[in-house]
């Protein structure tokens, strides 16, 4: 009797110890693989020192490229198994090649990571300059990963079911409606980042301003779905990339690039002390550096107007209305345009104005219009303070007073006064 089971299960023996032996050969040849070939190749690409052969070669690739190999030699060996059924083999085949579909799309994906990385690494080792005018390829290999692998389910759903690739395709073509509806963030996403990169509207590093986000810091990634920025107290602002076509946004990269940044800022001086300039006080001023060619001038202009206002009114000439005089605020004035101009940390290549602007309640505002030399923030932050700490410091010496609300101690000390 167990002879006669032992004939009579001889071929299905046959057949689970050659599948057996089928599994055992693609297992040694991925181990082969891993343990002999890897190294060598390691040493190809080191040797090559080449962009391409680090790319195509990259560990990641090698080791997904290894688990497809077991996968063709099942493929190509399970039709020889003895006595296995047809329909097992097909079965079997299927699965091998569905799974070899997938193992390809990503040893593909693999090499895109390897782009990806290689281009991160030559911003990284570059200059700020090459960091800053880097473009961001994230989004592009994102989209081609997503494409990749929906192409190999596509392939590895035909071989699950023994059809060709067409008659899914036909199938999602159907399905088109929804499919549309799926990916419409991503269709968006894609779109504002091709347009973003084409037309050089953002970079990495770029420093840029989207206060309905609260965004306000270094665009740190550029991804398919999402730019990344990191804000001035190191928190991350996440923002979907359509966005930054269909709604509006500062960028900063310009003043980076021009070399300078913008001091805007007023003097807000005290109306009541603003007079005209006597003679001894016009003298003084002449005798200070930055002021002595203006004032030079002026005097002489002044006594010229002076002289034909004599020769023309007589004695009416007299009168201080009919006079030309010096200000202190216009003196003043000359003098910050004058000290601005001779500091190092001025551009000097750039727009440069000191002027007066509309009175208000709260005094006569001084505006100061001018750039650095610099665009690093501490930088900039010092040379505009150091400015204006002279100019605060230097203003008793024009008359001039600081305009400045009374406070409640200037109140309590004016009615402590009245009471005496």
């Amino acid at each position: 009797m167990s002879l006669t089971f032992l004939a009579q299960a001889e071929p299905w023996l046959q057949a689970i110890a050659g599948l057996a032996l089928l599994l055992a050969l693609a297992t040694v040849i991925r181990l082969l693989a891993l343990w002999l070939f890897m190294p060598v190749v390691r040493r190809v690409r080191v040797r090559a020192q080449s962009r391409l052969t680090d790319v195509v070669l990259h560990d990641e690739v090698l080791r997904r490229l290894a688990r497809i190999l077991p996968l063709i030699v099942v493929r190509a060996g399970v039709d020889k198994v003895p006595h296995l059924d047809g329909t097992v083999a097909t079965v079997v085949g299927n699965v091998a090649v569905a799974f070899m579909a997938i193992q390809v799309a990503r040893a593909l994906t693999a090499m895109l990571d390897a782009v990806l990385l290689l281009q991160q690494a030559k911003g990284q080792d570059g200059s700020q300059a090459a960091i800053q005018k880097a473009r961001s390829i994230k989004s592009y290999v994102q989209l081609a990963k997503l494409v990749l692998m929906m192409a190999g389910a596509i392939v590895a759903v035909a071989s699950l079911l023994d059809r060709s690739p067409m008659i899914v395709l036909s199938g999602l073509g159907a399905m088109s409606a929804m499919l549309m509806l799926v990916f419409k963030d991503t269709i968006l996403s894609f779109t504002a980042g091709v347009l973003l990169s084409s037309n050089d509207m953002l970079r990495l590093g770029d420093w840029i301003e989207m206060p309905q986000v609260g965004a306000d810091g270094d665009v740190v990634d550029i991804a398919l779905h999402t730019v990344k920025v990191q804000n001035w107290d190191k928190t991350i602002t996440t923002i979907p990339t359509w966005r930054l076509m269909s709604e509006s946004y500062k960028n900063w990269r310009g003043m980076s690039e021009s070399g300078g940044r913008r001091i805007k800022r007023t003097l807000r001086l005290d109306a009541s002390s603003v007079r005209f300039l006597d003679e001894k006080e016009m003298t003084y001023f002449s005798r200070i550096g930055l002021l002595q060619s203006y004032m030079d001038a002026k005097m002489v202009a002044v006594r010229e107007a002076n002289a034909q206002a004599r020769a023309e009114l007589g004695d009416r000439a007299e009168l201080l209305a009919n006079q030309r005089r010096l200000t202190n605020i216009g003196t003043f004035r000359a003098y910050v345009e004058a000290y601005l101009r001779a500091n190092p940390g001025v551009h000097q290549g750039m727009t440069l104005m000191v002027r007066s602007l509309e009175p208000t309640p709260e005094g006569v505002p001084l505006e100061l219009y001018c750039f650095t030399a610099t665009t690093a923030w501490v930088a900039y932050e010092s040379v505009q303070g150091d400015i204006f700490d002279h100019l605060l410091a230097i203003l008793p010496e024009f008359g001039l007073r600081l305009y400045q609300s009374p406070s409640g101690n200037d109140l309590r000390v004016s009615l402590a006064r009245r009471v005496e």
